[in-house]
């Protein structure tokens, strides 16, 4: 069970780990134990979340968000498995704590008179300027 705030805990039941051989550093270590790290969570199925939360959190996830709904977090950093195995707990947390937070309204703004004025003389100086790059003619 991961406790992500005081109002939601994920339970075991929506959580799999699975263990392979990492990449990288290691030695020979790395080719006999498996260290990193696949936790998979079953997000879309999870009572614990909101809508508009699993909404953000398929949106922040990319590419780690499967078609049947689950989020895949691989962790082979470390040569420890049970460091990996903190590391992919600790990133989902963060993840979920990120989706968690409501976006800030945009309030629209018009631009001011002046700004607007501002853009379109600076606009027809620049035409000017190339109008007058034009073909030089020979008034002889």
């Amino acid at each position: 069970m991961i406790r992500v705030n005081d109002t939601i805990t994920i339970e075991d039941w929506e959580l799999t780990e699975s263990f392979t051989r990492a990449q990288g550093p290691g030695g020979q270590n790395v080719n006999k134990v498996a260290t990193a790290v696949e936790l998979r969570f079953e997000a879309e199925r999870s009572p614990n979340l909101t809508a508009p939360v699993k909404a953000r959190l398929k949106r922040l996830a990319g590419r780690r968000w499967t078609t049947e709904g689950a989020l895949i977090i691989f962790v082979q950093d470390t040569r420890s498995q049970a460091r990996n195995r903190d590391l992919a707990e600790t990133r989902l947390r963060d993840l979920i704590l990120k989706a968690l937070e409501t976006p800030k309204r945009r309030i629209k703004t018009r631009p001011t008179l002046g700004s607007q004025r501002r853009r379109i003389a600076s606009k027809k100086q620049r035409g000017e300027v190339k109008n007058l790059r034009g073909k030089v003619t020979d008034d002889d």
